[in-house]
């Protein structure tokens, strides 16, 4: 008898936690058919990458030195400086510079420790190549400016699309005057108080 009752005991509990887990599983389901989809419908919308967004590098041949920091300062060696002394005027010429994107690592220390300021990170992503030799840039390549997503007109360009309106699905043609669900990370900065300056008490 008490067999029994155990055996529809334990059958019972393991009943209530199969429930539970499924009811939860089914919470997160349904959580997540309310909220707004993350699917950018690529290439014809685009996200805007971020001010600080490490895209291809873009190089001014007429501001470099070739002074060769950028080869130093990279975890890789990638940069290629080609350069020849000129006797006459015992200085470098620069002939070649090429980075080769299939291995760049995008670190920004190139960037960072160009004396110069001849290197900068730019917001192009699309680097995607069928050769990988094709990602070799030279100085020409690197040269040209990217096309900004904004001013593509072949694209929508979506904006802050973390941080949507509660129930709102759809980024297009949203009122810029609701109140976003989510506070950006600048925002969030000021809500935070500041830290008490530290006191130091003198020794009595």
């Amino acid at each position: 008898m008490f067999g029994f009752l155990k055996t529809v005991g334990d059958y019972t509990r393991e009943a209530v936690d199969a429930a539970k887990s499924l009811s939860q599983g089914l919470g997160v389901t349904f959580d997540h058919l309310r909220r707004r989809p993350i699917t950018v419908q690529y290439p014809y919308e685009k996200l805007i990458p971020s001010e600080r967004y490490r895209g291809r590098i873009h190089y001014e041949f007429d501001k470099c030195i070739a002074c060769e920091v950028c080869v130093r300062v990279c975890p890789i060696n990638l940069p290629v400086v080609d350069w020849v002394m000129n006797k006459a005027t015992k200085k470098k010429e620069l002939r070649n510079y090429s980075i080769d994107f299939g291995v760049c690592i995008f670190c920004g220390n190139c960037v960072e420790y160009c004396p110069t300021n001849c290197l900068s990170m730019t917001e192009e992503y699309e680097l995607s190549a069928f050769d990988r030799h094709s990602l070799n840039f030279d100085n020409v390549a690197l040269g040209r400016l990217p096309t900004s997503v904004t001013s593509d007109p072949a694209v929508f360009a979506l904006r802050e699309l973390a941080y949507l309106p509660a129930g709102v699905m759809d980024p297009h043609d949203l009122d810029p005057s609701r109140p976003r669900a989510g506070k950006r990370p600048e925002q969030v900065l000021e809500t935070l108080a500041p830290a008490p300056a530290p006191t130091t008490g003198e020794p009595g």
